[in-house]
């Protein structure tokens, strides 16, 4: 597929021809036409999307670090109906070309090895090491330890052989050895929230202090946002999560203890 055509296919949610409609009627055969000349699938929650629109919206979820795909169907008010839809539905009814589904596949591994588990490439021999100890820079590689009939450990951080004492959290001994992420987010430029009353200066790079994964706002609607990796909610501007920050405060306002200070350190996430 060409870069042309992929951005072509981007979703945009303000595209009024991108439809979820509800038919909640038995449909024979899957694909069914409806009087606009559209063709529709049924989906397993009884919401009928096109084929187009399910990639479209798929895809936008894979962008935003979302791997598994859930109805965005209005079903009451406001409220979504939010059930989620496998892949192998999504496989079938979607409109994915070879070159989609390899995408597809690939980006859904790769998000999902990272909620789960810390995994990188070794330096020395380039096979997938994970790092069981967050909290631990200093990872061996067993592989290497085997050929060598020796220790190899190597820097999460740096990517090179380890040196110096360990286990360490900071930095090894390697010249040049630091955290990319903790220095972005001592240095990043400053935004405004323009849709938050009162922010006006605000870190535009924050770590989330549930998992760490660096995270950006968008700059549209409310100071929460929700981070990709460990799905939990926060205020970008006061680093509480959502549900502590809004016992006080209002999602468009700003935080009574205004925002938080550029972080000096990346949270480690402990899974449960």
């Amino acid at each position: 597929m060409s870069i042309q055509e992929q951005v072509e296919k981007k979703y945009d949610p303000r595209d009024t021809t991108l439809k979820f409609v509800d038919r909640r009627d038995d449909l024979d055969p899957v694909f069914s036409e409806d009087g606009d000349g559209c063709l529709r699938a049924e989906m397993s929650c009884g919401h009928a999307v096109t084929p187009e629109s399910l990639t479209l919206w798929c895809r936008s979820q894979l962008d935003e670090g979302i791997y598994t795909f859930r109805c965005p169907a209005v079903v009451e008010g406001t409220t979504l109906c939010n059930k989620q839809w496998l892949y192998q539905e999504v496989r079938r009814l979607a409109d994915l070309s070879v070159e989609e589904m390899e995408h597809f596949e690939e980006t859904m591994a790769r998000l999902a090895a990272a909620e789960y588990c810390e995994i990188q490439p070794c330096p020395q021999c380039k096979t997938n090491v994970e790092r069981k100890d967050l909290s631990n820079l200093c990872v061996q590689c067993t592989i290497c330890t085997a050929d060598q009939k020796k220790n190899y450990q190597f820097c999460w951080q740096c990517q090179k052989q380890w040196k110096g004492p360990g286990p360490r959290s900071d930095r090894c001994d390697n010249d040049g050895c630091v955290n990319k992420d903790l220095q972005l987010l001592q240095t990043c430029k400053t935004i405004s929230l323009p849709e938050v009353e009162g922010v006006t200066s605000c870190p535009s790079v924050r770590a989330c202090p549930t998992c760490g994964m660096r995270v950006e706002h968008n700059r549209q609607y409310c100071k929460n946002i929700n981070c990709p990796r460990c799905r939990v909610e926060f205020c970008f501007v006061c680093l509480k999560l959502k549900r502590e920050c809004c016992q006080n405060s209002s999602p468009y306002k700003i935080c009574p203890s205004g925002v938080a200070p550029r972080q000096t350190s990346i949270p480690v996430w402990k899974r449960k």
